[in-house]
């Protein structure tokens, strides 16, 4: 980092600290909406860390903010990425965001960083992060990563190992080639990011200020929200999200998608539920859907159909439960110098917003400056 950008960032940490506000928080629980009114009353801008919301399409079913939201404060990483790019990793996300980052603070900006991307947040959050795995794993919208590993595990442990030794023969020296699970997971890594496993160690051991959760913090000074409510709340409201998605025209949004990226691919039989956008929930569960020959008679595309919204319902509920466990193992099981301070926002009751959620994060942030 240039000296001109340190001492930027130096100043506005005296001035306007917090220099980074997080809004985490399962899928369904309001962190747009939160993020939305931070940024229009404090100078903010956010940046999305959605996995799912860089690819351009499926508006509907990544629930990406609408034009009357993006009019309200500036977003940022929304819709830049071609939907048949598979090769989008985190390592792309974090470069470019700390570029963002960097930006706003000479700007004197706030950044917001709000998705529901484990994975993402994490390389905002730390320097060299690594997830080893001994927690939950990350997910994104679609659990595109635990997919890969499952396919990986369902390989021979010394299918497993010769992968590894070519794509990181230190990694592979250091584990015992029956060691199917670690295999797995360093295999998993090297796909996600790019960068070896035994690469990842390296650095983060010689990072000051690492410790169990990676490496030191990369802005000592982040303000974190998480937003969580009573889970048979949000399931009923998770549930209604998806019937509104089902009346904004999710169907035709879907069908729309697989005519014209996706159903070549399946012609081609190389099509993957476990890469780029394809892993957003709703691909695999509406498969059999979209995919039904057009002679099929209407009673069978309708139970098709059926069988679609309630796999998404599933899912989504699913979905929800890991984002909040990894909230948990990641900030609130792990006290230490480099795991940062987390205030929970009770979202359960929406009647309540203003006055349990908006009003007790406003009043926290101006306590912080």
């Amino acid at each position: 980092m240039a000296a001109s950008t340190r001492s930027v960032q130096s100043a506005l940490r005296k001035a306007m600290a917090p220099s980074l506000v997080v809004v985490l928080g399962a899928t369904g629980t309001g962190k747009s909406k939160l993020a939305i009114e931070i940024g229009k009353r404090l100078q903010g801008e956010i940046i999305s860390a959605d996995s799912m919301q860089v690819y351009q399409g499926l508006d509907i079913i990544t629930n990406k903010v609408t034009a009357e939201e993006l009019a309200q404060c500036r977003h940022h990483m929304i819709s830049f990425v071609d939907p048949l790019v598979s090769s989008y990793t985190v390592v792309d996300f974090r470069n470019k965001a700390l570029a963002l980052i960097d930006d706003m603070h000479s700007r004197k900006k706030l950044p917001i960083i709000v998705g529901g991307t484990n994975y993402y947040i994490e390389s905002l959050l730390w320097k060299v992060l690594l997830d080893t795995g001994e927690t939950e794993d990350s997910e994104d919208g679609g659990d595109g990563p635990s997919d890969r590993k499952l396919e990986l595990q369902k390989l021979g442990a010394a299918e497993l190992h010769t992968q590894l030794a070519e794509v990181d023969p230190d990694m592979a020296a250091m584990l015992h080639p029956n060691d199917k699970r670690k295999i797995a997971r360093s295999l998993q890594i090297h796909q996600e990011t790019g960068i070896p496993h035994s690469r990842w160690l390296e650095e983060q051991r010689g990072q000051e200020g690492g410790g169990g959760l990676g490496g030191p913090l990369r802005f000592p000074d982040p303000c974190i929200f998480w937003l969580h409510a009573d889970m048979e709340a949000l399931d009923k409201r998770l549930d209604s999200r998806v019937d509104e998605m089902l009346s904004a025209g999710l169907i035709k949004e879907l069908r729309d998608f697989h005519i014209r990226f996706n159903q070549q691919k399946i012609q081609d039989d190389s099509q993957s539920y476990q890469h780029g956008i394809f892993q957003s929930i709703g691909f695999k569960e509406f498969h059999d859907y979209l995919t039904a020959p057009e002679s099929s008679p209407q009673q069978e595309k309708n139970a098709l159909r059926d069988k679609g919204i309630e796999a998404v319902k599933i899912a989504t509920k699913r979905y929800a439960r890991k984002q909040n466990k990894w909230v948990r193992n990641r900030f609130l099981q792990r006290p230490g110098e480099n795991v940062p301070a987390v205030y929970g926002l009770d979202v359960t009751d929406v009647s309540r917003w203003g006055e349990s959620v908006l009003n007790p994060a406003l009043q926290i942030l101006d306590s912080l400056r």
